[in-house]
């Protein structure tokens, strides 16, 4: 059986019964978490770099006058919409494994820092007229930043798609087939698709194999 449940029990077995186990543990867990985090962040800004290049490219070529004007413009904008579902599908596995550790952490930390990740602290409720109107405008909120970030590269692949199909030509049974429309299209489709097919993390059983290559002297071999 590739992959089985993992009960509570086992987790306190495995992981917190020993105190130095359960320290190691959850300095691994903290150490991972914060690696996923800073990574979030770098991962967005290469992203980003890519999709404001290819929207600039793209506003260029429309203020041109190139022959070329439509099937430049087609090609942006698959590569925008690649980019930014790409964009985001890297979102929601990044905050797929910051989660993952983060419930370790939540898990770990009792026997040795106490429920510091799981008690959350917050503001005194406003009182008043202008306590809770300055708490309206500037005051914290419950928002998941990774979660604006997905609806943010979802807003922007929507509007991708609406500049391809902006940028073709008017459809038309009679015109001739464009393969090279189809083709962009179609590879964008099919890349697309696989960001959330074959881009899955794998979640079955590793079985390995493994060789080593063996070494002695000899001094016999030489005479």
């Amino acid at each position: 059986m590739p992959i089985r449940e993992f009960s509570d029990e086992e987790y306190q077995g495995r992981f917190i019964t020993e105190s130095r186990i359960n320290n190691n543990a959850l300095q691994q867990a903290l150490d991972i978490r914060k690696y996923e985090i800073d990574h979030y962040w770098k991962r967005a800004t290469y992203f980003w770099t890519f999709i404001a290049a290819t929207l600039a490219g793209f506003v260029a070529i429309q203020t041109s006058s190139s022959t070329a004007k439509t099937d430049l413009s087609v090609l942006l904008c698959s590569l925008g919409i690649v980019f930014s579902f790409g964009w985001l599908c890297v979102n929601r596995g990044s905050k797929y494994w910051q989660e993952n550790w983060e419930k370790h952490v939540d898990m770990l930390e009792d026997n040795i820092n106490g429920p510091l990740y799981k008690v959350l602290l917050s503001r005194a409720k406003p009182k008043g007229i202008k306590e809770v109107s300055v708490h309206l405008l500037t005051g914290p909120s419950p928002i998941s930043v990774s979660k604006i970030n997905q609806i943010i590269s979802l807003f922007i692949t929507i509007v991708w798609i609406g500049l391809l199909v902006y940028s073709l030509p008017p459809f038309d049974l009679k015109a001739p087939l464009n393969f090279y429309y189809v083709f962009l299209i179609l590879m964008t489709v099919i890349t697309c698709t696989g960001f959330i097919t074959i881009a899955r993390t794998y979640s079955g059983g590793y079985w390995h194999s493994a060789t080593i290559r063996t070494s002695s002297i000899n001094n016999q071999a030489r005479e």
